[in-house]
């Protein structure tokens, strides 16, 4: 850890002490600061609500909306909770179901592959070897945080049960370190992000919306040929998670391009629906259209223009 965070994590660990109980009212105090006060981000979750849900009346799109922030505030405690938090109580509070089919095969040595997305709390996952009988390796593939000193905390946070966080940019070779090192290996894809402009291949209809989406997962497990399941998070109540794994395929190299990831957001969609308020409303998950792909995309060249505006690209081709 750099000097800074360890003076953050000191700080942050301190705090983190406090009963769940007093967090949550903290919690409490942070809801109304950021959702009426700072209005952080409400611009873009709202539209991103009635987009999604054009069904909804607004009554019920601001009772979502509220329920999104109340729940996000929640997620920033419970995460900074993770420091301290005892392995008993986090078992208590993450529960795991249908561990044993993820189990039956890396004791075969196969290795798994677990897709989910930013619902409910992802970071309480990482406590998944709590629940684990085998040895597995556990692992998550994660996009590096621009500051040093908050990637060294959350690296910190995030690798204290044993998995292992693996930067995307590495994930290929570290893989096949872990897997070579031990078959039984296990590993975590959260991959509803938005891709780069040069990196979107397939598109699909995702919450009322044309929506580009990572592909570089399916390619990767059906690489490692793994078994491949998702994770189905609820959370009966706060400050309690169930996490259900079901299966998306034991045979990926038998799927259709791109069937993988149509089944992943089919499961996570539906997931959303459920309860719409503990996705990641703030995040800008549809600030690529497939319009402007269109005009960045070279049919000659198969290439991606990712430097020219959408005025310079018009232009070129002559739609100015």
């Amino acid at each position: 850890m750099t000097p800074l965070a360890r003076i953050l994590y000191a700080l942050f660990y301190l705090l983190s002490l406090l009963p769940l109980r007093v967090l949550y009212l903290l919690s409490d105090f942070i809801y109304l600061i950021i959702y009426y006060v700072v209005g952080y981000r409400v611009k873009l979750t709202r539209k991103n609500m009635a987009d999604s849900f054009p069904e909804k009346s607004e009554q019920e799109l601001r009772s979502i909306e509220r329920g999104f922030y109340h729940w996000f505030c929640d997620y920033i405690v419970e995460t900074l909770k993770m420091l301290s938090i005892s392995d008993k109580e986090m078992k208590r509070r993450m529960k795991f179901n249908g561990l044993e089919q993820m189990t039956e095969w890396t004791e075969k040595g196969r290795p798994c592959a677990l897709y989910l997305g930013h619902y409910c709390n992802w970071e309480w996952i990482v406590s998944m070897p709590l629940s684990l009988d085998d040895k597995a390796i556990c692992s998550q593939i994660y996009h590096p945080l621009e500051n040093k000193h908050f990637e060294s905390l959350f690296l910190k946070i995030r690798q204290r049960w044993g998995s292992m966080c693996i930067a995307m940019n590495d994930s290929i070779r570290k893989l096949i370190e872990y897997r070579t090192a031990k078959p039984g290996l296990l590993t975590g894809y959260i991959s509803d992000q938005v891709p780069f402009w040069n990196n979107i291949h397939h598109w699909v209809n995702f919450l009322n919306h044309d929506t580009p989406v990572l592909t570089g997962s399916e390619r990767l497990t059906k690489k490692m040929n793994n078994g491949i399941f998702y994770l189905y998070m609820r959370r009966p109540r706060r400050g309690y998670y169930v996490a259900d794994v079901k299966v998306i395929t034991l045979d990926p190299r038998s799927m259709d391009d791109y069937q993988v990831t149509d089944a992943y957001f089919k499961l996570l969609e539906e997931n959303i629906r459920e309860a719409p308020q503990y996705w990641l409303w703030t995040h800008n998950r549809w600030k690529r259209t497939r319009e402007e792909f269109n005009l960045r995309y070279d049919e000659t060249t198969g290439r991606v223009d990712i430097i020219s505006t959408v005025e310079e690209l018009k232009k070129k081709k002559g739609l100015l």
